[in-house]
């Protein structure tokens, strides 16, 4: 039987979606959907609200905690008043937080977590978040000028799990954020960097397969084999 992949999706009103009949939504976007099943995995969508972890844990064979809004700073002890924050999605910070921990107490799903993912796995572990990397740095090279997908190089340090899975320690990965890793969780270890020094991978070694990235593999992996990688081996892991 294929692997039954879950993947976290948007808040119920963090996204503003045009659409006369209805208000709500839990979305997610089909490029994840799409990387999955070119792995071989079946995905279900897991909207934030549950909290049957049992239940969920047992229905899914790995998960993919994927990207979105800012957590917000008071997970975190950030500035809840920084003026660039984007909206935020309260019930699914209480959501992912905890099944990052749950993630992480079991040790026994496969996970791949994606730009917020990896933000959310940080803070669920004890990390902070420096809330907009230009206060931090001269120049912001994780995303285009008007906030959109940049293209911007990433090194994966030798040995490192990431780096066994891609099969590279030089990739160039398509980048949209405004927020990095601070202070690391307990339990994690940087695994790839940026050239300015923003962290850009963790990995769990207590863990069998947990990957964490701040960029966003989905969108490249239809055409770069280095990023499909990462869904081809979470499917793999999972299946076994």
């Amino acid at each position: 039987m294929k692997p039954i992949i879950g993947l976290t999706t948007y808040g119920r009103h963090e996204l503003k979606i045009d659409y006369k009949f209805y208000d709500d939504f839990f979305a997610i976007p089909a490029q994840y959907v799409d990387a999955v099943r070119r792995a071989g995995g079946v995905p279900v969508l897991l909207p934030p609200g549950e909290t049957s972890w049992d239940e969920i844990f047992h229905m899914v064979d790995g998960m993919i905690i994927t990207g979105g809004a800012d957590i917000h700073p008071a997970a975190y002890g950030g500035n809840a008043a920084h003026p660039s924050l984007t909206r935020l999605a309260p019930d699914r910070d209480t959501f992912e937080l905890a099944l990052a921990q749950e993630v992480m107490d079991r040790e026994t799903h496969p996970t791949l977590c994606i730009c917020r993912g990896m933000q959310i796995l940080n803070v669920a572990l004890g990390g902070t978040m420096s809330e907009h990397i230009p206060d931090i740095l001269d120049e912001d090279i994780h995303r285009s000028e008007d906030g959109g997908w940049t293209q911007q190089p990433v090194v994966v340090h030798p040995g490192s799990l990431l780096g066994e899975i891609m099969q590279a320690d030089h990739v160039v990965t398509f980048s949209g954020h405004h927020q990095a890793i601070k202070d690391v969780g307990g339990g994690l270890t940087v695994s790839a960097l940026a050239p300015d020094g923003i962290i850009e991978a963790l990995e769990a070694a207590g863990h069998p397969w947990l990957v964490a990235v701040q960029w966003h593999p989905e969108v490249s992996a239809a055409d770069d084999v280095t990023q499909q990688r990462l869904f081809d081996d979470l499917v793999a892991a999972a299946k076994k």
